[in-house]
């Protein structure tokens, strides 16, 4: 499989994480694309890629469990 082509999938998985209508599904597909940045980045060596990704994946991770937290003792 060619570089490029995580980098595309990634960008394409990042735009359509937008078209959800639940903020915890979007969530969670940004986190996956943002793993696949970090897998392109750490492929091409490019280690501010795989910081910022990094970042950007943990932190919806920690939203869609804080979102699911505050929604289970709301209940």
């Amino acid at each position: 499989m060619k570089l490029d082509t995580i980098g595309w999938v990634a960008t394409a998985a990042f735009a359509s994480s937008y078209f959800f209508k639940q903020p915890a599904t979007l969530r969670w597909i940004q986190a996956g694309a943002a793993l696949l940045w970090v897998a392109y980045g750490l492929a091409i060596g490019a280690m501010p890629v795989v910081a910022a990704n990094v970042a950007v994946a943990a932190a919806a991770v920690y939203s869609s469990f804080a979102a699911a937290r505050r929604e289970h003792l709301r209940q």
